[in-house]
């Protein structure tokens, strides 16, 4: 365990420093963002057509695919993210409070990326106005997309607000370290403060940590997001209440695993070992290998409710979805993190950041590609189209693989900017591990 001892100056140093690192890195997320927005303008231009996507209908083929999949891929890491998050303040887990704002960044990101793709989906830009806006008093009492769209819009509101509460306490005590082009903004984020609000902010922070755990399983990742999906019975893939609870198992995964590579990769630039220390990658292992547990439950549940005995249109899609490689192979990537995870909480020495970098990986390429494929066999067998002598098929057009690199990239450029503005570790983490070093000195010496 580090001896450092965790200081102001230590969460300034990303705004302070830029290395060659951080200019190759912000080249890369860049080209990988422009390269989706040519695609983007290209498909502006010639419409839908240059994807993968075509009209459901006796022809086949699905209108819904690496779209709507990363779509809620991203939503899952932010409504994932926000909960850790929350989870520290509500619950008082204070060894992850060096990791809190990240999942809290990681949030706004993952909600940005998602909103992307629901434009990017439209086809037109343009219906955002003339089909949703407009008719939005009419389509919110009958759209679970709209209901989709309108929780997503109040976290993300929720989600800012309580970010900046946050940061005005850090901004106020760091003001004469950060920078001066950055004056106005840091401005505007604390009018009106003085040392007496703190209190009360830290309690209003407390609220909205619990209204977030209370919404995320009955209206968020936990409830509207699937029944998007598990209110349609026509669709046997899709419906059914297990839906929920997959859903947010999925979101969990996905926000620790996008966590820990956060967590590795501001350690590594900026040699934060003694403020994200080991103990806490080991902590968001063991709970990335609970949530791995249930998703993969509630994966058996559904594959054995679906096989035995099942309607013959369930069964049909269920066969479907059991024998696609992309399903075996997303399943088996959760499956060796778990095995991996439980190893290394048998023989600690198993254990290794950088083996956590790689458990957080495979598990977020199996939930994209499990949710991706999720929203295909959806389409490709309906239960009125069971008797099809060929079924529909679909494959991602590469303006479609380029969307989720892009959109990577894009949140990659989020954190490189934002680290440049705020610091990314609270003022109120390192104060916390200054008293808890403190405390451990005198019974040393004892």
């Amino acid at each position: 365990m580090s001896t450092k001892t965790p200081r102001k100056a230590d969460i300034l140093r990303p705004i302070q420093q830029t290395s060659t690192k951080y200019y190759a890195l912000a080249a890369v997320a860049g080209l990988a963002f422009a390269l989706f927005l040519a695609g983007w303008m290209y498909q502006l231009a010639e419409g839908l057509i240059v994807t993968g996507l075509s009209d459901w209908g006796s022809g086949g083929g699905v209108t819904w695919g690496v779209y709507i999949g990363a779509f809620i891929w991203w939503v899952g890491i932010a409504h994932g993210g926000i909960i850790l998050s929350a989870a520290v303040r509500l619950l008082g887990m204070e060894r992850y409070m060096p990791v809190a704002r990240l999942a809290e960044l990681l949030t706004i990101a993952g909600l940005s990326a998602a909103g992307f793709y629901i434009v990017v989906h439209l086809g037109r830009p343009d219906r955002m106005v003339t089909s949703i806006i407009g008719h939005y008093h009419i389509t919110i009492h009958a759209s679970p997309l709209v209901w989709d769209v309108t929780v997503i819009t109040a976290y993300f509101v929720l989600t800012a607000t309580y970010l900046a509460l946050t940061l005005r306490y850090d901004i106020t005590r760091l003001r004469d370290d950060l920078p001066d082009h950055f004056d106005p903004l840091y401005r505007v984020m604390t009018i009106g403060y003085t040392e007496r609000e703190d209190e009360i902010v830290q309690r209003m922070v407390w609220w909205l940590a619990l209204a977030i755990i209370i919404m995320a399983p009955l209206l968020l990742h936990g409830g509207v997001i699937p029944w998007l999906f598990a209110l349609l019975p026509t669709y046997p893939t899709w419906f059914g209440g297990v839906q929920g609870p997959q859903f947010l198992t999925i979101a969990l995964t996905s926000a620790i695993s996008g966590v820990i590579l956060l967590s590795y990769a501001f350690r590594w630039a900026y040699d934060w070992d003694h403020i994200i220390t080991d103990d806490v990658f080991r902590g968001l292992l063991l709970w990335l290998g609970f949530f791995c547990l249930l998703f993969l439950w509630l994966q058996l549940q559904q594959n054995i409710t679906g096989l035995f005995k099942a309607p013959v249109d369930v069964t049909h899609a269920a066969e479907a979805r059991l024998f696609s490689p992309v399903y075996i192979t997303s399943m088996s990537l959760v499956f060796l993190t778990l095995t991996y995870i439980f190893a290394q909480t048998i023989r600690p020495s198993l254990f290794s950041k950088k083996r956590a970098v790689v458990a957080g990986v495979a598990v977020l390429t199996a939930t994209i590609m499990e949710k991706v494929l999720f929203v295909v066999e959806g389409f490709l067998h309906p239960t009125f189209d069971i008797y099809a002598a060929t079924p529909g098929e679909y494959f991602p057009s590469l303006i479609e693989f380029s969307s989720i690199t892009g959109t990577i990239g894009m949140v990659t450029l989020f954190f490189l900017i934002v680290s440049k503005v705020f610091p990314v570790v609270e003022l109120h983490a390192i104060e916390h591990l200054q008293e808890a070093q403190e405390r451990e000195e005198p019974a040393t010496h004892d």
